[in-house]
């Protein structure tokens, strides 16, 4: 059985060859304050051609507010980055100034990783 079949509650069948049913939405994860968020800043050369990332992992919460917080660290660190994977990179080495932003952005609990 698929996972779309999986999914199906209070099945109506119809003849109507444009019915549609809807699936059951996913529900977004509610984002933590960031007085609770434990996220762990690091440096990674890994499968980057040796090129240093900044990452930061931990963060739990809805995928917006994860972009919106990439958003600000890349515009206060002047570089480029992504969000994916719940993980936020910024381009090149700025582990102790991303740390020094979060704790003034309040997430109080960030720690350094290696």
């Amino acid at each position: 059985m698929s996972k779309k079949q999986k999914n199906l509650q209070n099945v109506v069948y119809s003849t109507n060859p444009n019915f549609a049913y809807e699936y059951e939405q996913d529900q977004d994860q509610d984002t933590l304050p960031p007085q609770q968020q434990k996220l762990y800043v690091s440096l990674d050369r890994k499968q980057r051609a040796g090129k240093e990332v900044t990452l930061i992992e931990g963060f739990i919460g809805a995928e917006d507010d994860l972009k919106d917080l990439g958003k600000i660290l890349k515009s206060k660190c002047g570089v480029g980055g992504s969000v994916k994977d719940n993980e936020i990179l910024i381009q090149g080495n700025f582990k102790q100034k991303i740390y020094e932003l979060l704790i003034k952005e309040g997430y109080s609990q960030t720690k350094q990783k290696g």
